[in-house]
């Protein structure tokens, strides 16, 4: 193997937040961080970079335009203007600095729940007022109820839209006919949608992303999207992200909301490795995403057979397992607590995603094989404890 996922790489006393958060016994699977070493380019950029031994303010580069356009146009058909481009330190710094663009305090935002908590902050920051629009989940997956969203969005405080494609924690990788009738129905009624696409790299065979600008363009409607190599190449800790804004206006806004929120400057070692990503980093990521698909079908098959009671969701995008715990009758945060002082082992409670996360967990499955499999029996071991 090229690229060896399976080997471990302790990150204890690295001041990881995943594994030094956590006692010495516990064995963290929550937050969405990789326990694998980056790209071979991209450490030998940053080593590059270290060399030189001066590390001042940063002035972005025409490579780093190039670098992120070509890879959107190569890799997934999407042709992105340079001059759209707003770097940034983070996807949740830009969804807050658009939220401060688009909206007044005590405008809407509309969500799909479960969702990525961030965007719940994000909102509540920015004081406006959360529109919650529930996924359907039935028979094992979720679908958007494209009824109840056309209700949200003719809310008169109705402003911006959070679109999570692909979507965290519900691991579904929007189809373009999908992500169609949102733009529909948010044109009807005068709402911006802003998609973050944190997770775009993260699919697997048979649910290709379609970038949501993709779509806006050919309908010709306004869109906001926020990408970022962060997830995929596992260099969240470099601080690095990019708000695509077509519509000029719009942009100007942003921009201006991005430096009153003061995030308006960048790191060198996320310059240079974004860049390193982009240009060198897909034959790596392709390998990863075939490792990532093993685990996830190691963790069904250990499911099928020992936790039967325990589904999970079929896996689009991402590399985030969600696990309906209804069986064990409980919340998801007390389920969390329990298992971390009884099974020694840390999940994410799905109540932080709003309350229709109430009944599940989520698991981090970016890491060795071999925690996947300790993570799963241990958490056998603490089912098997609860039905004594």
């Amino acid at each position: 193997m090229k690229y060896n996922f399976d080997e471990p790489v302790s990150r204890r006393g690295t001041c990881s937040y995943k594994w030094d958060s956590a006692a010495p016994d516990v064995l963290p699977m929550w937050v969405a961080d990789m326990d694998f070493r980056v790209a071979p380019a991209i450490t030998e950029a940053l080593q590059k970079r270290v060399a030189h031994g001066v590390f001042g303010y940063t002035r972005v580069p025409d490579a780093y335009y190039d670098a992120v356009a070509g890879w959107f146009s190569r890799r997934h058909g999407w042709t992105i203007r340079r001059d759209s481009i707003i770097y940034t330190s983070g996807v949740v710094p830009a969804l807050s600095a658009i939220i401060k663009a688009l909206c007044r305090p005590g405008d809407g935002v509309i969500v799909q729940t479960p969702v990525y908590n961030c965007f719940f902050s994000s909102i509540r920051n920015n004081e406006c007022r959360l529109l919650a629009s529930p996924l359907i989940y039935e028979e094992g997956c979720y679908r958007m109820d494209f009824d109840d969203l056309e209700r949200k969005a003719a809310e008169p405080s109705a402003r911006v839209m959070l679109l999570c494609n692909p979507h965290n924690p519900a691991v579904r990788v929007w189809t373009k006919d999908e992500l169609r009738r949102v733009g529909e129905i948010c044109h009807r009624h005068g709402v911006v949608v802003v998609s973050d696409e944190i997770h775009c790299e993260l699919t697997f065979a048979g649910h290709a992303y379609t970038p949501y600008a993709v779509v806006a363009g050919e309908m010709s409607v306004p869109a906001v999207s926020c990408v970022s190599p962060s997830k995929a190449f596992n260099i969240a800790g470099l601080q690095i992200a990019n708000i695509v804004a077509p519509d000029d206006d719009m942009r100007q806004r942003i921009d201006r909301a991005i430096n009153i929120n003061e995030v308006c400057d960048v790191n060198p070692f996320g310059v240079a490795a974004t860049i390193a990503a982009y240009n060198e980093g897909e034959e790596w990521l392709d390998a990863l995403l075939a490792y990532l698909w093993g685990n996830y079908e190691f963790m069904k098959a250990f499911c099928d057979e020992h936790l039967p009671a325990f589904p999970i969701a079929p896996l689009e995008g991402t590399y985030l397992a969600w696990m309906d715990c209804s069986a064990l009758g409980r919340p998801s945060d007390v389920l969390e607590k329990q298992l971390y002082d009884e099974a020694r082992l840390w999940l994410n409670a799905g109540t932080m995603y709003g309350p229709e996360g109430s009944r599940f967990l989520r698991w981090n499955l970016a890491c060795p094989r071999s925690l996947v499999e300790e993570g799963l029996r241990r958490f056998l071991g603490f089912v098997k404890g609860q039905q004594k």
